[in-house]
C-alpha cells in the first residue's frame, strides 16, 4: 500500500472514531507509520509528540522494549484461550497484584475489552446483586453532571454530554443527575472543597428520597475528562462513600481514564483514602498496548451470585475476556510502575512541568488553567466554532499532537517524557495559543 496514498485509502475504507467524516473533506488524516517513546513518525518522517498519550492510553512510550520483549515471550506460549472453563498464568498473575494494589480490599476481577464494556459490567453487576438480594426496584443509577462513562448504551445512559447522548435519546435509559463537583461551578470565595462539601448535600438529598430505587452512584474520581478535565476536591469522594453506605447504595469508580498514576497516585480513589464496591479500569492498564478493561469488586459481591443456582450467576461474557496477551501486557506495565517507581518519578516531573507552565497561565486567552497529578488542562477564550479543530491543526505544524475538547486543552503525556520534551510542549503550546488569537 502506497503511504502517499494512505489517508485517501483509509477515507474510502474506514470509518473513524467520535469523527464527523465530511470534515475530512479539508482536514487530511495523519497516516503514522511508527512510534518510538513519546513521538509519533509519519511516512515523511515528520514528527508529533504525543501530548494526549493516544487518547490517554500510553505511559511508557510507543514501542516500549520491556512491554515488547514481554509480548514476545507470550507469544510463544498462549495467544487467547476462552475464560470460560479455562483459565491461564497470565490472568492469574494480574488479578492478584491488581487485588494487592488495592490492599486486598477488591479482591474478584471481571475482565472485558475497554472502558464502556467494563461500565456495562458494573452497571449489570450492581443490578443483578441486588436482584439476587430480593431488591429488584434497585435498578436505577445516579452520576455526576457532566460525568461521561462510555458510549455502549448502558453506559450511555449514565453519561451527561449532550453531543454524546442526545441523538440515541430514545434508546437509553433514563437516570438522575446530581449536581457535579467540578470547583469551575464554585461561587465566588467558595474553595474547591466548600464546593464539593455543597454538591455532596446534594447527593445526599437525592438519595434521601430515591435510595429505594438506586442501584448505583458512578463516578469518574477526581477528574471528568469529557466534561474539559473537571477537577474536584477528594473531599466529595469521601462524602460520597458515607452517603452510599448510609442509604445501601453501591458505590462504582470509573477509573478507566484516571487510574494508573493519572492524578497522582495509583488510583484516584486512595486520595480520599475511599474503596468502591467497583473500581473500574482500563486504558492505561497495558499502557496502551492491547485492548483490556477489569472490574474489580468485594467479596460481598462475588458472594451474593455464588449459588447452586445458575441463574443466579453473573451470566455476562467477552469473548476475549482475559485475553493472555494482554494480560501479560499489563503484568509487564505493572512491573515498570514497582521497578521504576513511576509515582514518584511522576511527582518530579509534574513539579518541574508546574513550573515550566507559568507562561502559558500567564497567556491573556488562558483561563482555569489547573493540575491533577499527571494531567494539566486550561479553557482558552476563543470566538472560533471550530477551535479544537483549528488548534489541532495549528498543533501538527509545531509538532505536538494536541486534541482539543471543546475550548479545554488539555496535556496527558507518557510518563516517560523528558524534561526536554516538556520544555518543547510548553513553547510549541504558546505558539499555538498565539496563532490561534489572530
Amino acid at each position: 500500500m502506497s503511504s502517499k496514498h494512505l489517508p485517501e485509502q483509509s477515507l474510502r475504507s474506514v470509518w473513524h472514531p467520535c469523527t464527523q467524516m465530511k470534515q475530512h473533506e479539508t482536514l487530511p488524516l495523519v497516516a503514522i507509520a511508527r512510534g518510538k517513546g513519546v513521538w509519533l513518525y509519519d511516512y515523511e518522517g515528520k514528527r508529533y509528540l504525543d501530548a494526549i498519550g493516544s487518547w490517554w492510553v500510553n505511559l511508557f512510550g510507543h514501542t516500549n522494549a520491556r512491554i515488547n520483549a514481554a509480548l514476545r515471550d507470550q507469544l510463544d506460549r498462549l495467544e487467547h484461550v476462552m475464560l470460560a472453563g479455562f483459565t491461564h498464568e497470565p490472568v492469574v498473575q494480574l488479578s492478584a497484584r491488581l487485588s494487592k494494589l488495592v490492599s486486598g480490599n477488591l479482591g474478584h476481577c471481571f475482565y472485558s475489552s475497554d472502558g464502556a464494556s467494563a461500565i456495562e459490567t458494573a452497571l449489570k453487576m450492581s443490578f443483578h446483586y441486588w436482584r439476587n438480594r430480593g431488591l429488584p426496584e434497585k435498578n436505577r443509577f445516579v452520576s455526576l453532571q457532566n460525568g461521561y462513562h462510555g458510549e455502549t448504551l448502558g453506559a450511555l445512559s449514565v453519561t451527561d454530554v449532550a453531543l454524546f447522548t442526545d441523538a440515541y435519546g430514545p434508546l437509553l435509559r433514563h437516570n438522575a443527575r446530581v449536581p457535579t463537583p467540578d470547583w469551575r461551578h464554585a461561587a465566588g470565595g467558595e474553595s474547591p472543597r466548600e464546593y464539593a462539601i455543597r454538591a455532596a448535600s446534594a447527593l445526599d438529598a437525592h438519595l434521601a428520597e430515591h435510595h429505594a430505587e438506586t442501584a448505583a452512584l458512578i463516578v469518574e474520581p477526581l477528574v471528568q475528562g469529557a466534561a474539559g478535565m473537571a477537577m474536584y476536591h477528594p473531599e466529595y469522594l469521601k462524602l460520597a462513600r458515607r452517603i452510599c453506605d448510609e442509604y445501601q447504595v453501591h458505590l462504582i469508580a470509573d477509573e478507566i481514564a484516571v487510574g494508573f498514576g493519572r492524578t497522582g497516585t495509583m488510583f484516584a480513589c486512595e486520595q480520599a483514602n475511599i474503596v468502591p464496591d467497583f473500581l473500574c479500569l482500563g486504558k492505561g492498564l497495558t499502557a496502551g498496548y492491547l485492548p483490556l478493561s477489569v472490574v474489580m469488586t468485594t467479596d460481598g459481591v462475588y458472594r451474593g451470585f455464588y449459588h447452586d443456582k445458575t441463574a443466579l450467576g453473573f451470566l455476562h461474557s467477552h469473548t476475549h475476556a482475559g485475553n493472555a496477551l494482554a494480560c501479560r501486557a499489563a503484568l509487564a506495565t505493572l512491573d515498570i510502575f514497582e521497578q521504576d517507581k513511576i509515582i514518584d518519578a511522576n511527582r518530579v516531573t509534574a513539579d518541574y512541568l508546574n513550573k515550566a507552565v507559568r507562561p502559558i497561565t500567564l497567556h491573556p486567552k488562558v483561563k482555569n488553567f489547573r493540575n491533577c497529578g499527571m494531567i494539566w488542562a486550561f479553557e482558552v477564550e476563543t470566538s472560533d466554532p471550530a477551535f479544537a479543530a483549528t488548534f489541532f491543526q495549528a498543533a501538527l505544524k509545531q509538532e505536538l499532537s494536541l486534541r482539543p475538547l471543546g475550548n479545554t486543552v488539555y496535556f496527558m503525556p507518557p510518563y516517560v517524557i523528558t524534561q526536554q520534551e516538556l520544555d518543547f510542549l510548553v513553547k510549541g503550546t504558546l505558539r499555538v495559543l498565539d496563532l490561534c488569537q489572530k
